[in-house]
């Protein structure tokens, strides 16, 4: 346990990645897991009484991050990078701290971020596969035609009202987002959707990717989508698309003190190999 009484503090920055299967999301919550309660419940181990974490954003039950942001403020003279290694002594293996480091005390995870990125992975391919399981929805009913999904993507670019993809129970006084890149790509049988803006709405990434499945089935057209969400028509939303599929997959800063291996593109993309011609029996 680390005393704090003849310390000054400075504020710690970490960046974190876990495995959303058994969490009910970031947020720390009555009679649930989280991964804030579990974070705090390592620094509480730390400095013998709490110490409250503030993240970038928050992440939804079942949802996964490659890189959250958070900070806390600690005593200054335990070294800032050191920060990571002490808690990942402490905590659970489907938590881990990429990496920590000193930031200005004015620095904040959430107010100070310019705008977060996610990913959605599906797997299309008719045959499951168990170590896909837990990072993709394996979706494999019908065809997905990614081109009409990049075709119904193309208009989200921008400043937008997106009241069609805002589920009920958020605090937020607004739906209007800034989306900054919306993509979709196609490798073999996964499809991935990324989306980046200044801030995400509470459902919007799951909601936006069950509709866009629609779009890629044939079923709603890129024109429609659009003009469901531009007349925001909650009401014609009406899927959402399962939390194991979804990563946070970076956040962005003006000033961030981390190389960018540490926080940039940590979540590997998921590929089957090719199979061969021939096998060889030896």
């Amino acid at each position: 346990m680390f005393s704090s009484a003849t310390s000054s503090t400075q504020r710690v920055a970490l960046v974190i990645q876990y495995l959303g299967t058994h969490f009910h999301g970031w947020q720390r919550q009555p009679r649930h897991r989280t991964v804030q309660e579990e974070i705090e419940t390592a620094l509480e181990d730390v400095f013998g009484h709490c110490v409250r974490i503030h993240a970038a954003g928050r992440t939804d039950s079942g949802v996964h991050a490659a890189a959250q942001v958070a900070h806390f403020d600690a005593p200054d003279h335990i070294p800032a990078h050191r920060w990571a290694t002490i808690l990942n002594a402490r905590l659970p293996d489907d938590i881990l701290i990429r990496a920590s480091a000193a930031v200005s005390p004015t620095w904040h995870a959430r107010f100070s971020a310019i705008w977060r990125r996610y990913r959605y992975t599906l797997y299309t391919d008719p045959r499951p596969n168990l170590f896909v399981r837990p990072f993709a929805w394996h979706y494999y009913y019908e065809p997905l035609d990614d081109a009409l999904i990049r075709e119904a993507l193309a208009p989200l670019l921008g400043r937008h009202h997106l009241a069609a993809f805002h589920r009920a129970g958020s605090s937020r006084p607004h739906s209007w987002v800034d989306v900054q890149a919306a993509e979709c790509k196609r490798d073999g049988a996964f499809v991935y959707i990324e989306i980046q803006a200044s801030g995400f709405l509470y459902g919007m990434m799951r909601l936006l990717v069950g509709m866009l499945v629609q779009v890629g089935r044939g079923i709603q057209s890129p024109l429609s989508f659009t003009e469901i969400w531009k007349a925001q028509h909650r009401d014609q939303v009406k899927y959402a698309a399962p939390a194991q599929g979804l990563c946070l997959l970076r956040v962005g800063y003006p000033e961030f003190p981390f190389p960018l291996d540490v926080w940039y593109d940590t979540q590997p993309t998921l590929a089957l190999p090719s199979l061969p011609e021939r096998l060889l029996v030896i």
